[in-house]
């Protein structure tokens, strides 16, 4: 007669070995990761050779999530955007200081002129005796208007017209691009008050920070549905030298650039979650990121492009509506019923741990259905 022996595999200190689910189902070691596949003859090989060195390419290691586990998908990495070649300016156009002089030295300028009008008008006996008085001059030569106090008048005038005619106010936040003969002089900065050279054309720019709240522009989700969406662009004018005179209109460059980001980066929208609507994905850093790169060439810094409103096309609006609120109504079903079978099956094993009730696996049964069809009927929720 034989005997049969049984070995029991050994344990560990924790989990036995072999451990099952509640389900039947052997427990899982790794529950969210999956392994990728390693060349068997990494795994056994010998020393590499110091004289002979052997490389072998190898693929980029993945971890993506395994299919028909019930594992849900994580959301949709947005496509590479191509870039595109940028545009080029001159590379000697770039800003630079100009020549300016405190104002002081354009108010003494220009007090030396008016003196020097007054004495030769006083030298030319042209000053009425009255103001000989007051200034305590002595008798004029009277020797009139000659070649000599021609020169001394028109120098005199000159002097006071330059002197008074370049004095100017700079203020924060704006700055004056000088020009001569179609090229660059140079920006001015600098705040307060100044002498420019009055024979040198002025532009007058605004850099301060600024921000454009645009009208809706066309653009497109990843499925290719047409949207209508609403920037907010933060920028400020970096070089004026390059937006003045390296593009003909550099507000209407900036709207065009932010026109064909939006052609070009996916736009998702969030479903909404309470019926009223549903906030803006995170497409901004993509925006920013081309838009700043198209008007850096032209002395313009983008600081942000934001979408504040993003909604589908009249054309589509009222379908992607009605999508959305079908899909809004199976989550507050769902969410509905995960709640209903959590009061049943605390109700239940409440019962059976206090020992009120013994039941088999019909009697459960029952009691399940009924108790499902009880709070129903009392939430007014429909089965």
């Amino acid at each position: 007669m034989s005997t049969t022996t049984s070995h029991t595999p050994p344990e560990s200190e924790g989990q036995p070995e072999g451990a099952l689910e509640s389900d039947g189902r052997p427990e899982r070691l790794i529950h969210d990761g999956a392994t990728t596949e390693i060349p068997v003859h990494l795994l056994f090989r010998d020393d590499p050779d110091p004289l002979n060195p052997v490389t072998v390419p190898l693929k980029a290691a993945v971890v993506t999530r395994r299919q028909g586990t019930g594992e849900q998908p994580g959301p949709a990495l947005p496509a590479p955007v191509r870039r595109r070649p940028l545009p080029e300016v001159d590379p000697a156009l770039e800003e630079r200081p100009a020549v300016v002089l405190p104002g002081a030295a354009g108010v003494l300028a220009g007090a030396f002129g008016i003196s020097g009008c007054l004495a030769t008008s006083w030298w030319a006996g042209l000053l009425p005796p009255a103001a000989v008085e007051a200034l305590r001059l002595p008798a004029s030569l009277g020797a009139g208007f000659g070649p000599a106090q021609w020169a001394a008048y028109a120098g005199a005038s000159a002097l006071g017209i330059l002197g008074f005619g370049g004095l100017t106010r700079g203020r924060t936040g704006r700055a004056w691009v000088l020009g001569r003969f179609g090229r660059y002089r140079g920006t001015v900065r600098r705040t307060g008050l100044l002498w420019v050279n009055p024979l040198l054309p002025r532009h007058r720019v605004d850099v301060r920070l600024r921000h454009w709240r645009s009208e809706a522009m066309p653009a497109a989700d990843p499925d290719g549905m047409p949207l209508r969406v609403v920037v907010l662009v933060v920028w400020r004018m970096r070089d004026t030298a390059r937006a003045v005179l390296g593009i003909e209109d550099h507000e209407t460059y900036l709207r065009e650039c932010v026109e064909v980001a939006l052609a070009r980066v996916p736009v998702e929208p969030v479903e909404p979650t309470d019926g009223t609507g549903g906030e803006v994905p995170a497409a901004g850093d993509a925006l920013t990121r081309l838009v700043a790169e198209e008007t850096a060439p032209v002395g313009l810094e983008v600081f942000s492009v934001q979408p504040l409103r993003v909604e589908y096309a009249p054309q589509v609006a009222d379908a992607m509506r009605r999508r959305q609120i079908a899909q809004l109504d199976a989550r507050q079903r769902a969410g509905m019923l995960d709640s209903l079978l959590d009061s049943v099956e605390e109700t239940v094993n409440r019962l059976t741990a206090r020992g009120l009730v013994e039941l088999d696996d019909y009697e459960r049964k029952v009691l399940v259905r009924d108790l499902t069809v009880a709070f129903c009927a009392g939430r007014g929720e429909p089965l």
